[in-house]
């Protein structure tokens, strides 16, 4: 009995057997028999576990596509055929204009003419001429405290006072003591008066008249001895009034009234602090000696200024007082003391401050504004404005700096104007147009100071507009 093949549809695919043929015993499925193969007979077209393989890869197929057409829509490729080559076209469009022809707005300063100062740039701390700790130099208990905590005192100002009552006595003893031998060795004097009458009478021994003579040189030692007690104990009752060497701010206090005071106390009663006049020590390198020296041992009185920490705000001015005796090999630096009189008392101890030692001044100084040199392969260079409105490059020799202005040795001449905005986008004969708000060029030392003051904040505004068009 020949196999039961499976129906095929309109489509070639296979159907489903029928239940009937489904329902087909084992035992009846090996009761028929099977023939050989007819090479004549075509293919079978398929099995019967065909149709659920074929229903297994159909779902895996449809993932794969979807997955295939979601990558193909999000990747970059599908959006650079329509939005990509516009975009090079338009930058394209924007290199074609090539703006480097275009005229670049600058800002300028002209030239001037002034004084520079020669300043030196140092850190310092101030340092105060007499920091004291006032201790007490006998023993005693402490019987009352004169003073307030922070008090502005002056020399010989009270300050505490220990119990003077045993001194008093022992001074009292000890003038008793002198007294008595005061009167002994007058005593002594005049027995020696008789006995040298005596004696040119030839009326008694020498041997007496030399032993009152020698009594006399003993009370005469006494009464020295004497007196020396008794100035000691006058000199205790001084000691128990504590009073300000110096005159100066007193810091806290170490010591309570009632506690009994001894000189081996380590801490003292108050440390008291000279604010008036103080100074400051600072460094300089070993390279600024000459320049200092120079002036310092003609008697010219560089004046130093100090500065707060942000070397912004001046704190107080003074005088160079003396530089140290010797360099620190380790660091290569020199100390120098500068005192200020600090009326105001804005120098505290132990303060950090910037120094600005003025060390000479130069008379008819070519002055630009600091923002309008440039440095490059060749060394310093500046813009200078041609008449035409172009810009050509000159290099230059800088001379001392001082903060925002910058002297020019050799380069420039007096009335000619530079660039000191905008010179990031110029070369040479770039062509350039002024603002008619800036064009105004600065007069004086002072003005070409105000044009680089201003320089930062136009420049801010030059580089956002620049970020406004690179982000468009």
């Amino acid at each position: 009995m020949p196999p039961i093949r499976a129906p095929y549809d309109r489509l070639g695919k296979t159907q489903p057997p029928k239940m009937d043929d489904q329902k087909t015993s084992p035992a009846q499925s090996r009761q028929k028999p099977t023939r050989p193969a007819d090479p004549a007979d075509p293919a079978p077209p398929a099995t019967a576990d065909t149709p659920p393989r074929r229903r297994r890869l159909v779902p895996l197929i449809v993932a794969v596509l979807i997955v295939a057409g979601a990558v193909a829509w999000w990747h970059p490729w599908n959006r650079g055929g329509t939005s990509g080559q516009p975009q090079e076209a338009r930058q394209g469009g924007r290199r074609g204009a090539n703006p480097m022809n275009q005229p670049q707005p600058v800002h300028v300063a002209t030239v001037a003419q002034g004084e520079m100062p020669v300043v030196i740039n140092s850190l310092g701390t101030v340092t105060p001429l007499a920091n004291v700790t006032v201790k007490t130099q006998l023993n005693g208990t402490l019987m009352n405290v004169a003073f307030t905590e922070g008090q502005m005192v002056k020399k010989g100002d009270l300050l505490a006072q220990i119990d003077p009552r045993p001194y008093e006595i022992s001074l009292r003893n000890a003038e008793g003591t002198l007294a008595r031998d005061q009167a002994l060795l007058q005593t002594a004097r005049l027995d020696l008066q008789r006995y040298q009458t005596l004696l040119s009478q030839d009326s008694i021994a020498k041997q007496q008249v030399d032993t009152q003579a020698s009594l006399v040189k003993q009370y005469e030692g006494a009464v020295k001895s004497d007196q020396a007690n008794v100035d000691t104990y006058k000199l205790d009752l001084t000691y128990a009034r504590i009073t300000a060497p110096v005159s100066g701010r007193v810091g806290l206090r170490q010591v309570d009234p009632g506690n009994y005071v001894t000189t081996g106390d380590t801490n003292g009663v108050v440390v008291i602090t000279q604010l008036q006049p103080i100074s400051v020590i600072f460094t300089t390198s070993e390279d600024n000696l000459a320049a200092i020296l120079k002036p310092l041992h003609a008697g010219t009185k560089m004046s130093v200024t100090a500065y707060d920490r942000a070397n912004t705000t001046a704190l107080e001015a003074g005088y160079l007082e003396t530089v140290d005796n010797q360099i620190d090999t380790t660091t290569g630096t020199v100390k120098l003391r500068a005192t200020f009189q600090n009326k105001e008392g804005m120098l505290f101890p132990n303060q950090f401050v910037n120094t600005k030692l003025l060390v000479d001044v130069i008379r008819n100084a070519t002055i630009v504004p600091t923002s309008a040199v440039l440095n490059g392969s060749s060394g310093a260079f500046v813009y200078v404005v041609k008449p035409d409105n172009t810009v050509t490059v000159r290099n230059v020799k800088i001379g001392p700096v001082d903060g925002e202005r910058t002297s020019i040795k050799s380069g420039l001449q007096v009335g000619e104007r530079v660039v000191i905005d905008g010179s990031d986008r110029l070369k040479e004969g770039a062509k350039i147009t002024i603002p008619a708000d800036r064009a105004a060029g600065a007069s004086g030392a002072s003005a070409a100071s105000g044009a680089s003051a201003a320089a930062p904040a136009s420049s801010a505004r030059h580089g956002g507009h620049r970020r406004q068009q690179q982000s468009q």
